[in-house]
């Protein structure tokens, strides 16, 4: 599951992994800032969201299609991305509660888990979503396929210890289904059931806070416990209710006119729930980037604003009877610390076990650079590479594909032989191809583990191989 959430290949495009929109140093939701136009589809303007990078617009086939926001880059969903950290306690998910606690396999039509499966139907709505992580009209077939044919974690580095370890006889995901449910089949139950359950190790329980009501006295500073004291006799616990800090109900603080967003309204239909939004745990909310279900407000103290007598931005339309909420002047910065600091994880913040993860791409692999001397071949550095691969071939070859659709002679043959260097970033190579002739290079990295990663796969999810490996 670990190993599924954090590995792009599960999208469309090898660039966007359930992880690069829930990354724990953001609190467990997304530190890249990508704007969406919103209703009035005019940037910038009153009603624009903070959201998600997802893919560009491409066809069924996989083609560049130009979407009427967007264009041909990335688009951006309508909605910023919620924590996953600490999601296994609610009871629905997805800021209007449309992933349920019935999970139906979406293959076979049948409840796999009649109760308590929010996460399970969360964790498999973004691989199909074509704003997301897919081309139009992905299947499930097509999902299997791809990861059917490639290398987990193919492209990643600096892989924590866990994956490292599972990795380290560079097993296929047919062979890691099999390891956890028996046999190599690939679903889309098994990767719901994989996700999930490594979800549900995402619990943030060792705050200042945590170890304060545990009895620690010196967990939290002074300041800190007249902010909680604050909290604690305040309408802020009736939403915010300890120890999850939320009680995953849906509220409407007046964000935006529900006009905007129905939110709730969308998955019951009930008219009184417009504009109506999950509670989001305060747990690691220092760490967030951005707050709200449309990402407009920039800082903790810029939310707990919010709720002021008087606040002009409001929109009263279904406000929730629990505001306004007035916090004295001399308590907002303690208030603002005990949520900023007192609720922070350290092994959130730090994005150590089990808040470990390897480093993504986002699509910015460094690709190879030839020199104005037709032989100097250079790259940039690569975390966790101890030292590089290069293979070189023939393009005639890449046209002569076996049956299986890859090249009969593979992609190229190791030449790192005469690199005296091959823990820097440059290769000479002198090799000229003959006339009307041309060459291609592919670059691959030997990790901590001395695994060989890199070699990539084609469109069509096949692993590349090569005719002859590098010693």
């Amino acid at each position: 599951g670990k190993i599924l959430f954090w590995d792009e290949q599960v999208s469309s495009t090898d660039t966007v992994a359930c992880g690069s929109c829930h990354q724990p140093v953001a609190g467990g939701s997304d530190p890249r800032i990508a704007l969406h136009p919103g209703p009035d589809e005019i940037a910038p303007s009153v009603d624009d969201i903070v959201g998600s990078s997802g893919v560009a617009r491409r066809d069924a086939s996989g083609n560049p299609v130009e979407d009427p926001l967007f264009e041909l880059s990335p688009q951006v969903t309508r909605r910023a991305a919620n924590t996953v950290i600490a999601a296994a306690y609610s009871p629905s998910l997805f800021w209007d509660g449309r992933a349920l606690p019935i999970f139906t396999d979406p293959e076979s039509g049948q409840v796999s888990i009649p109760n308590g499966g929010a996460l399970e139907s969360q964790a498999l709505g973004p691989i199909l979503n074509d704003v997301e992580m897919a081309h139009q009209g992905r299947t499930w077939g097509d999902v299997r396929f791809k990861l059917e044919r490639s290398m987990p974690l193919r492209d990643a580095t600096s892989l924590p210890d866990d994956v490292a370890a599972a990795l380290v006889s560079n097993p296929s995901y047919p062979d890691l289904f099999n390891s956890a449910f028996g046999d190599p089949e690939i679903t889309a139950e098994r990767i719901a059931f994989a996700i999930a359950t490594y979800e549900r190790t995402l619990v943030p329980n060792q705050t200042p806070w945590d170890k304060f009501v545990a009895g620690d006295p010196s967990a939290m500073t002074p300041g800190q416990v007249q902010g909680w004291n604050f909290f604690n006799n305040s309408p802020c616990r009736a939403c915010h209710t300890p120890p999850t800090f939320s009680n995953n109900t849906f509220r409407n603080i007046g964000i935006r006119p529900p006009t905007e967003d129905l939110g709730r309204q969308e998955v019951t239909g009930l008219v009184q729930d417009r504009g109506r939004f999950k509670v989001p745990t305060l747990r690691n909310v220092g760490l967030k980037p951005t707050h709200m279900h449309n990402g407009r407000q920039a800082t903790v103290t810029d939310s707990v604003l919010w709720y002021r007598p008087g606040n002009p931005q409001r929109s009263a339309d279904n406000l929730d009877p629990i505001l306004p909420v007035a916090v004295p002047p001399n308590v907002l910065p303690a208030l603002v610390d005990f949520l900023t600091n007192a609720l922070t994880d350290p092994r959130v913040a730090t994005e150590t076990g089990p808040f470990d993860r390897p480093v993504l791409h986002g699509g910015a692999l460094v690709n190879i650079s030839i020199g104005e001397d037709r032989q100097t071949v250079s790259w940039s550095q690569l975390a966790d590479a101890s030292r590089y691969n290069v293979y070189r071939g023939d393009l005639a070859s890449l046209a002569s594909v076996d049956v299986d659709g890859l090249p009969a002679a593979g992609y190229g043959s190791c030449i790192s032989a005469a690199d005296p260097n091959p823990t820097d970033t440059v290769l000479v190579d002198s090799a000229m191809p003959e006339p009307d002739q041309g060459f291609f290079y592919l670059r691959t990295i030997i990790d901590g583990t001395g695994t060989e990663r890199g070699l990539g796969a084609t469109s069509e999810g096949q692993a590349r191989f090569v005719l002859v490996a590098c010693p």
